[in-house]
């Protein structure tokens, strides 16, 4: 069966609403909302929106009741308060500060991703799509009661929490971001029903310095965060070994009931703010990886986040685009060309050319930690090796 026929009785829901472009801290801030409508213009050029079993839904804005699933009243106010007056500064929670400017839209903008990504686990959960994307979430770094690392609402967050309210008993939260993501580990460190796995730069060399190997969960969830930092540099190869020989065994002792990724695109090489080197093609492989480990062991059940991503014309368009198709079972041709209606978008909104092709001429390849055993020596095996280390024995597993 292909992926196209196993995908289809279930199908993709895809969540947009122009609306959340408004999440904007204001010119020159690296979050540019550009990035997002780029994107859904490349998904809709290569025709992704009206392939067969995918519905486009927009979703309303999360309500306060929703919100506090994860968020504090008192920080759900304060964004209110300070999205009243984006003149004022809220150090205390984080707003108005040096990452998370102040901006009119911060409540009902942030509100309305949240919204989105809960109706996507609400959908999933209830059998209503089989999987369901919204690549404007993934702002994994809000905490309960702080806005950081640009996000106001911590929409992932909210989005596992949505689905142990629903009943899930085990829920698996598979990170990819280059930054680690500390906001849902936070949310759920001491809770057994969600395992958050975050494979990121090493908090040595980037924020949110936290994700070290040893953080492995609470007193009543042992084992329940699991944290592979990497060497900065890391480039496809050791990338998708730490993927490989991180993430299925995890799932495959945890069986989670629904798979919630994050699929951030700063990883990449071209990524301003951050220092792995990544391509394009290699984070369309692990896409297509989390794809088959939800099918494998969540019957398929997958919620797929945006994230990260600051390279706004050249990465974050392709790998999402990537990503949708993926989810929708009509993988998108890495050889093919970008439309040319898509490129004229990017050069009317930007004044820039877009890239031409749906990869980046890598063909990535990796050494299975399994048929190779591992370097000492190496910088990526010390670190692979030091996080099964950590938490497999958590898991019944062997390091």
């Amino acid at each position: 069966m292909s992926e196209a026929e196993r995908d289809a009785p279930r199908g993709l829901h895809l969540y947009w609403d122009e609306g959340v472009t408004a999440y904007d801290f204001g010119p020159d801030h690296p979050m540019d909302p550009t990035r997002l409508a780029l994107t859904m213009r490349l998904v809709e050029a290569f025709e992704l929106t009206t392939a067969p079993g995918v519905t486009v839904r927009a979703a309303r804005p999360a309500g306060d009741s929703t919100l506090r699933l994860v968020h504090t009243a008192e920080y759900v106010e304060a964004v209110k308060r300070v999205a009243a007056d984006p003149t004022h500064v809220d150090r205390r929670h984080g707003l108005g500060t040096e990452d998370n400017w102040a901006f009119a839209a911060q409540h009902t903008a942030s509100a309305l991703i949240a919204g989105q990504s809960v109706a996507a686990a609400e959908a999933v959960w209830r059998g209503e799509a089989g999987h369901a994307v919204n690549f404007a979430g993934g702002l994994h770094h809000a905490m309960p009661d702080r806005a950081s690392g640009f996000c106001i609402y911590n929409d992932a967050a909210l989005a596992v929490a949505r689905l142990l309210e629903l009943g899930a008993e085990r829920v698996a939260y598979v990170d990819m971001d280059v930054h680690h993501g500390d906001g849902v580990q936070q949310a759920f460190w001491n809770d057994p029903r969600v395992l958050t796995v975050s494979i990121h730069e090493h908090p040595a060399t980037l924020f949110p310095q936290t994700g070290w190997s040893t953080e492995t969960g609470g007193p009543d969830a042992p084992g329940s965060a699991a944290n592979l930092p990497l060497p900065a540099g890391t480039g496809d190869a050791g990338w998708l070994r730490a993927f490989h020989a991180f993430v299925p065994e995890l799932l495959g002792a945890f069986r989670p009931q629904v798979v919630v990724s994050q699929h951030g695109a700063d990883t990449h090489l071209d990524d301003p703010l951050a220092h792995l080197a990544v391509t394009l093609d290699a984070q369309r492989m692990v896409a297509e990886a989390v794809h088959d480990l939800a099918h494998h062991y969540a019957d398929g059940r997958w919620v797929a986040l945006g994230g990260g991503g600051y390279a706004v014309i050249d990465v974050v368009p392709r790998a999402w685009t990537h990503l949708v198709g993926i989810a929708a079972g009509r993988p998108v041709d890495p050889a093919a060309e970008t439309p040319e209606v898509w490129r004229g978008e990017v050069f009317r909104l930007t004044g820039q050319e877009g890239p031409l092709l749906m990869t980046d001429g890598a063909k990535p390849d990796w050494r299975d930690f399994h048929d190779h055993g591992y370097d000492p020596e190496d910088r990526l095996d010390q670190a692979v090796l030091a996080a099964r280390r950590a938490v497999f024995p958590h898991h019944g597993l062997i390091p």
